[in-house]
C-alpha cells in the first residue's frame, strides 16, 4: 500500500512546473521495471479514490508503455497477469465514472489490441470484439461511446475477420449516426466511419461497398461544427487527402457543404478555413474528378475571390495600417491569406484551363468597383492563381501586366501594396519572359511607387517586388536601368537612415538594403562604379543597428554587403575586406549571446561563406573563428513532441505524422549548405575539420525534418573526400569507410526523389574519387538489391502510369501530371546510370559477374516497345560496359548488338547519340569480335549525318556523335572500312562545335592524318590546308577545343609549319574572317 502511495506521489511529481522536480521523477519512473509500471498504472487507472489528474496521468502513460515498449515488456509476463489486464481494462472502461478517464482506458485498450493483432491478422483479444458488439448494442450511451472510441482508435482491430465482420461493422456505423438523442454518438460515428475509410484507403471493393456511410458523415460535419466541434470536419479532410475516390458518389454534396461552411461567417475562422481546405486538397488528390463539376468548382472560385479574399471588417483603413512599421501576425493567418493559399492550390491543382476562364471575368469586375477591397482582393487573387494558370495567362501577360501597373497609382495604399503584390509574383512565375518584355514599364512603375514617402508599407512593398524582378532578369536587361536604380535606391537609403535615427522606423529600409544586394547580384561586375556610394552607409548600419529590434536590418545589411562584394569581385572589395571581417567577428564574437531564433544567425553564416568565395585561400585564417559557431548551428537538434502554433506536420515514410518545431531548421539547412560551400572553396585548406564536419554529416543523411539538410550532407561527401586528399590514403580510406555504409543505405531508403538524386549523384562520384577496391562485397551486395529494386520501381511505376491512363478521370491535365512523373523517374534512372558508370570505370571487368543480377532489366530498357528515354539510357549503361569491360563486354553482345543498329536510325536525337557513342566505343576499346559490326554500322552513320536536318539543333549531338564514331572506326578499324573512300566526306563534316568530348577525339585523329601527311586529307599540293584553317579556326572560337589540351598543342604546330612557308600561310590566312584570324592568334599564344 505504502508502494502504491510512493507510486502516486511520483505521478503527481510527473506533471510538477518545476524542472527539476519534474527531471528527477522522470529518471525515478524509468528505473521502475516494466511489469512493476504496469500493475501500479493499472492500479491508479482503476483507484476510486486517486485525483483525477494522477489517474489521468496513469493512463497517458500505461498508454505509452504498450505503444513504444510492448515486445519488452507485454510478452514476458505471466498468462495469468495477462489476462487480468485485459479483464481489468474492460472493467474500467464499464465502472469508470470520468468520461475524461474512460477515453483514456478505451485509447490503452486500442493500443493493446492493436499490438495483440499477429502476423497472420488474428486477433488474440477475442472478448474485446465480443466487448465492442454488447457495447454498441448497449442502452447505456457511455458504452456505445467507448465502442465507438476503441474503433475509431484502431480500425484495424477485426484483423484477418474484416470481411466476414463488414457488413456488422457497417450496419453498426449507420445505427450510431442514425442516433437522434444523442449528438455525441453521430458525431464519434461519422469520426470511426472516417477511420475506418482512411485505413482501407486502398482496398476499392470495400470502400465500394460501404459509400453508403458518406451521407452520415457529411451531416455530421455540418450538425458538429455548429456545435463548436470540428474534429469530423478534420476527418473530412484526412479523407479528401487519403481516400479523395471515397467521395466520388457524393463529390457534389461534399464540395457544397464545404462551399456553404467557409461562406459562413458565424462559424470561426478555423472551422471555415478547415472547410476551405477540403476544397483545396481535392484540387490537389482529384483534380480530375473535380473538373467534372465545374458549376460547383466556378462558385468556389469566385467566392474565394469575391468574398474570402476581401479584408476582414474591422480592417484597418489608411494611415494606421500604411504606416505600421511591422507586420502583423494577422497579415499572415486571416482568411484573405487561406484563400489566398487555397485559389493557389486550385489553380495549381485544376489548371489554368479550367480555372482561368472561371475567374478572368470576376476579378475584371472587382478590379474596376470603386469599393477599394474589391481592387485589392481582385489584384491579390491575380497573384495568387499566376502559377497554376501559368500557360493561360502567358498568353495574355501583355493585357495583364498593362492592366496591372495602373493601380500602382491608385488612390488607395493598400490597392497600391497588391498592385506591387503582383508585380513581385508575376515577376517569380514568369520570369525571365516578364522581365524581358516589360523591363521598361515596370521599373520606372516600381521607382515611382517606391517614392511614396507617406506610406511606408507601400514603399516597402515596391522594393520587395523589385527584388523579386531583379532576382530573375537577365543582366543585359538590368544594365541600362543601373544608373537610375542606384540612383533611386541610394536616395531612399539615405532618407530611410535619417528616419531610423530619428523615429527608429526601419521597415522600409529592411527591403531597400535587400534591393540593393538583389541589384548588385544581378549586375555583378558593372556595380563597380556604384560600390564606394553604397558601402559607408551600410558599414554604419553593422556598426550602429545593435539594438534587439533592428536584428533583421543588421542581418539583411550584412548580406548586402558580402553580396555587394561578391558581386564586383576581390580586387574593388578587398581594402574594405578587413574591416568588414571585423564586423563580422565582433558579431561572431557576440554570436554566444544571440537567441537561437535570432535572425541574423543565418544571415552571418551566410555572409561568411559568401567571405570565403571572394578571399579564397585567404579566408582560410578565419575559420577557427568561423568554424564553432557553425557547428554548432549545423547541430541543432530539433524539438518533435507535443504541437502548438510553432510547430509543423512533417510525414516520415508510413509512420504517424510529428509534430516539429521549425524554429532553427532553416538556419540549420543554411549552415550544412555553407560547410559544403568552405569544403568546395577550400579544398585542402579545409582538411583541418573534415572529421568533424563527416562525423556531423553523415548522420544528417537521415534528417528527414528538412530536405535541404540532407541534399547538403550528401554533397559534402565527395567534397570531403577531395579536402582529406592531402592527408593520405589511410585517412581517406577511413574516411570513405565511414561514410559508404550511410550513403549505400540512404540510397535505399531516402522517401523524396529530388534528394535521392542528389544522394545518388554524390556516391558516384565518391567512387569515381576512390576507385577501384573502395567496395567490399557487403557493399556490393547491398548496393546490387537496392540498383535492382529502383529499376524494378521504374518499371511498376510505368505500369502504374499507364493504368492511370486507363481510369475513367483520364484526361490531358492528369497526363501532364503523369509527364512529370515520368521526368522524374527518369531522373532516377540516369543516377543509376551515373552509378553503374562509375563502378564500371573503377573496377572495369572485374564488375561483370555482380552486374549480371542487374542485366535481364538493363535488357528490358533497351527494348523497342520501351520509352525513348528508357532506351537511350539503356544504351548509356551498354556503352560503359564496352568502354570499361572490354574485350569481355562481347559476351553481351546478343543482348545489345542489334538493338545498337536499330537505334542509330531512331526518330529520337538521344537515342541516336547513345547507340553512336557505342559504336565509337566498340571500335576504340571492344577488340576483334565487334569487327564484322562496322560494315553494317558506317553506312547507317552516314545516312544519319547526310539526312537534311542533321544539323538543327535537337539532331546536332547526335549528329556530330556519328561523325566522331565514323572517325574511331577509321582509326582503330581501318581494316574494316574504304578509309579513302570516306576521308573527304567526313573533312566536309567537321568542325565539332556541340560536343566538346567528341570535339578532341575528332581533332586528334585530324592531326594523326595531318602529321603523317595523308594526301586526302591534305589535298594535292596542300590545297586543302586552308579549308583545314577555317575548320581549326572555327573549332577555337567556339572552344571546342581548348588551348590547355595536348590536342591544341598539336593543332598549333600543323599552324607553325605552315607559317614558316610563306606563300602557303598568305593563301590559307586570306580565306579567314577577323574572328576566325583572331581565334588562330589565340591558338598560337596559348599553346
Amino acid at each position: 500500500m505504502a508502494e502504491q502511495q510512493q507510486f502516486y506521489l511520483l505521478l503527481s511529481n510527473l506533471m510538477s512546473p518545476d524542472n527539476t522536480v519534474r527531471k528527477q521523477s522522470e529518471e525515478t519512473y524509468d528505473t521502475i521495471p516494466g511489469q512493476t509500471k504496469i500493475t501500479f498504472l493499472l492500479q491508479a487507472i482503476r483507484d476510486v479514490s486517486a485525483a483525477e489528474e494522477v489517474k489521468q496521468m496513469a493512463a497517458v502513460l500505461l498508454r505509452r508503455l504498450l505503444s513504444s515498449s510492448f515486445e519488452e515488456v507485454y510478452p514476458s509476463l505471466a498468462i495469468d497477469m495477462q489476462t487480468a489486464i485485459k479483464t481489468e481494462l474492460l472493467a474500467g472502461i464499464q465502472s469508470e465514472g470520468s468520461s475524461n478517464i474512460r477515453k483514456k482506458v478505451c485509447d490503452i485498450a486500442a493500443e493493446l489490441a492493436r499490438n495483440l493483432i499477429d502476423d497472420d491478422g488474428n486477433n488474440q483479444w477475442p472478448e474485446i470484439l465480443k466487448f465492442l458488439f454488447d457495447s454498441v448494442n448497449s442502452q447505456d450511451v457511455n458504452l456505445r461511446e467507448a465502442a465507438l472510441h476503441i474503433f475509431w482508435n484502431f480500425p484495424g482491430i477485426f484483423g484477418n475477420q474484416q470481411q466476414h465482420y463488414l457488413e456488422v461493422i457497417k450496419r453498426m456505423l449507420v445505427q450510431c449516426m442514425q442516433d437522434q438523442e444523442n449528438p455525441q454518438i453521430r458525431t464519434l460515428a461519422a469520426r470511426a466511419a472516417s477511420s475506418f475509410i482512411l485505413t482501407n484507403e486502398r482496398n476499392t471493393a470495400l470502400l465500394k461497398h460501404i459509400s453508403d456511410l458518406l451521407p452520415g458523415i457529411l451531416q455530421a460535419v455540418n450538425e458538429s461544427c455548429y456545435c463548436g466541434d470540428d474534429s469530423v470536419l478534420k476527418s473530412l479532410v484526412e479523407v479528401a487527402d487519403t481516400a479523395p475516390k471515397y467521395l466520388r458518389p457524393n463529390l457534389e454534396a461534399t464540395l457544397q457543404l464545404s462551399l456553404k461552411l467557409c461562406a459562413d461567417t458565424n462559424l470561426t475562422n478555423m472551422q471555415r478555413q478547415l472547410a476551405l481546405e477540403v476544397i483545396a486538397t481535392l484540387s490537389e488528390t482529384a483534380a480530375a474528378m473535380l473538373r467534372k463539376h465545374t458549376n460547383i468548382v466556378a462558385q468556389s472560385v469566385t467566392f474565394l475571390a469575391v468574398v474570402l479574399l476581401l479584408p476582414p471588417p474591422p480592417c484597418r483603413e489608411g494611415a494606421a495600417w500604411a504606416m505600421s512599421d511591422e507586420l502583423e501576425d494577422d497579415d499572415f493567418d486571416s482568411n484573405a491569406v487561406a484563400g489566398e493559399s487555397a485559389l493557389d492550390r486550385i489553380a495549381c491543382g485544376l489548371g489554368g484551363k479550367i480555372v482561368l476562364p472561371m475567374i478572368k471575368q470576376h476579378i475584371m469586375q472587382m478590379l474596376q468597383n470603386p469599393d477599394w477591397k474589391y481592387r485589392h482582393a481582385g489584384l491579390m487573387a491575380l497573384s495568387a492563381i499566376g502559377e497554376g494558370c501559368h500557360q493561360q495567362m502567358e498568353a495574355i501577360l501583355s493585357e495583364i501586366v498593362s492592366f496591372v501597373l495602373l493601380f500602382c497609382q491608385d488612390p488607395h495604399p493598400r490597392v497600391r501594396y497588391a498592385a506591387c503584390n503582383a508585380i513581385g509574383q508575376m515577376a517569380t512565375d514568369f520570369a525571365p519572359t516578364f522581365q524581358k518584355k516589360f523591363h521598361d514599364k515596370v521599373i520606372s512603375a516600381l521607382l515611382q511607387t517606391m517614392e511614396d514617402q507617406s506610406n511606408p508599407r507601400v514603399q516597402a512593398h515596391a522594393a520587395a517586388a523589385l527584388i523579386n524582378f531583379t532576382e530573375d532578369c537577365p543582366k543585359t536587361l538590368l544594365i541600362p536601368y543601373l544608373d537610375s536604380l542606384v540612383q533611386h535606391l541610394h536616395v531612399i537609403m539615405v532618407a530611410k537612415l535619417q528616419e531610423l535615427i530619428q523615429k527608429g522606423t526601419k521597415l522600409v529600409l529592411e527591403q531597400v538594403v535587400t534591393s540593393i544586394a538583389s541589384v548588385a547580384d544581378t549586375a555583378e561586375e558593372k556595380f563597380v562604379p556604384y560600390y564606394d556610394l553604397f558601402m559607408p552607409s551600410l558599414k554604419h548600419i553593422v556598426e550602429n543597428a545593435v539594438q534587439k529590434e533592428l536584428r533583421l536590418l543588421r542581418g539583411k545589411t550584412i548580406e548586402c554587403i558580402s553580396l555587394i562584394g561578391l558581386a564586383v569581385g576581390k580586387e574593388k572589395f578587398i581594402p574594405d575586406a578587413s574591416a568588414v571581417m571585423q564586423l563580422l567577428l565582433k558579431t561572431q564574437t557576440d554570436f554566444n549571446d544571440l537567441e537561437d531564433d535570432d535572425p541574423q544567425i543565418s544571415y552571418m553564416i551566410s555572409a561568411w561563406a559568401r567571405m570565403c568565395k571572394i578571399l579564397g585561400k585567404e579566408f582560410q585564417q578565419y575559420l577557427p573563428v568561423v568554424m564553432g559557431p557553425l557547428m554548432k548551428t549545423a547541430s541543432i537538434k530539433p524539438e518533435v513532441a507535443l504541437l502548438d502554433s510553432n510547430w509543423e506536420f512533417v510525414n516520415l515514410g508510413d509512420q504517424q505524422s510529428f509534430g516539429i518545431k521549425t524554429a532553427g531548421l532553416e538556419e540549420k539547412a543554411t549552415a550544412c549548405q555553407m560547410l559544403v560551400c568552405y569544403a568546395k572553396e577550400l579544398k585542402e585548406g579545409f582538411v583541418e575539420y573534415t572529421e568533424q564536419v563527416v562525423k556531423l554529416m553523415v548522420p544528417l543523411l537521415k534528417f528527414y525534418f528538412h530536405d535541404g539538410v540532407r541534399v547538403a550532407a550528401a554533397e559534402s561527401m565527395p567534397l570531403l573526400l577531395e579536402c582529406a586528399r592531402v592527408r593520405g590514403p589511410e585517412y581517406l580510406s577511413q574516411m570513405w569507410h565511414f561514410m559508404c555504409d550511410a550513403l549505400i543505405k540512404s540510397i535505399g531508403n531516402e522517401p523524396d526523389s529530388d534528394v535521392l538524386s542528389e544522394i545518388m549523384h554524390s556516391f558516384a562520384k565518391c567512387i569515381e574519387l576512390m576507385g577501384d577496391g573502395c567496395l567490399n562485397n557487403e557493399h556490393f551486395e547491398e548496393l546490387g538489391g537496392i540498383l535492382k529494386g529502383k529499376l524494378e520501381e521504374h518499371f511498376k511505376n510505368q505500369e502504374v502510369r499507364q493504368a492511370k491512363r486507363q481510369d475513367e478521370d483520364y484526361d490531358e491535365q492528369v497526363e501532364e501530371t503523369l509527364q512529370e512523373e515520368d521526368d522524374n523517374d527518369v531522373y532516377i534512372l540516369t543516377k543509376v546510370s551515373d552509378i553503374l558508370h562509375s563502378i564500371f570505370s573503377s573496377y572495369r571487368e572485374k564488375v561483370l559477374p555482380w552486374f549480371e543480377q542487374l542485366l535481364q532489366l538493363i535488357v528490358n530498357l533497351i527494348c523497342p516497345h520501351r520509352p525513348w528515354a528508357d532506351r537511350q539510357w539503356g544504351l548509356c549503361i551498354f556503352d560503359d560496359v564496352i568502354e570499361h569491360c572490354s574485350p569481355s563486354s562481347f559476351k553481351y553482345a546478343e543482348y545489345f548488338l542489334r538493338p545498337t543498329m536499330q537505334s542509330l536510325c531512331d526518330t529520337r536525337p538521344e537515342v541516336r547519340q547513345a547507340a553512336a557513342y557505342g559504336i565509337g566505343v566498340m571500335a576504340q576499346f571492344g577488340g576483334e569480335n565487334y569487327r564484322p559490326a562496322f560494315t553494317e554500322a558506317v553506312p547507317l552513320l552516314v545516312g544519319v549525318i547526310q539526312s537534311p536536318d542533321s544539323r538543327a539543333k535537337e539532331n546536332v549531338n547526335a549528329t556530330e556523335n556519328c561523325i566522331s564514331a565514323v572517325a574511331k572506326v577509321m582509326k582503330y578499324r581501318p581494316e574494316c572500312v574504304n578509309v579513302n573512300e570516306i576521308l573527304p566526306h567526313w573533312l566536309s563534316w567537321l568542325p565539332l562545335n556541340e560536343d566538346k568530348e567528341e570535339a578532341v577525339h575528332t581533332f586528334s585523329y585530324l592531326c594523326d592524318l595531318i602529321e603523317s601527311n595523308n594526301p586526302i586529307v591534305l589535298g594535292p599540293d596542300n590545297t586543302n590546308l586552308p579549308k583545314i584553317f577555317i575548320i581549326i579556326a572555327d573549332s577555337v572560337a567556339n572552344e571546342s577545343i581548348k588551348g590547355e589540351d595536348g590536342c591544341s598543342k598539336r593543332l598549333a604546330n600543323v599552324i607553325r609549319q605552315v607559317q614558316v612557308s610563306g606563300g602557303l600561310w598568305t593563301q590559307c590566312v586570306s580565306v579567314l574572317n577577323e574572328t576566325q584570324q583572331k581565334a588562330i592568334q589565340d591558338l598560337l599564344n596559348k599553346a
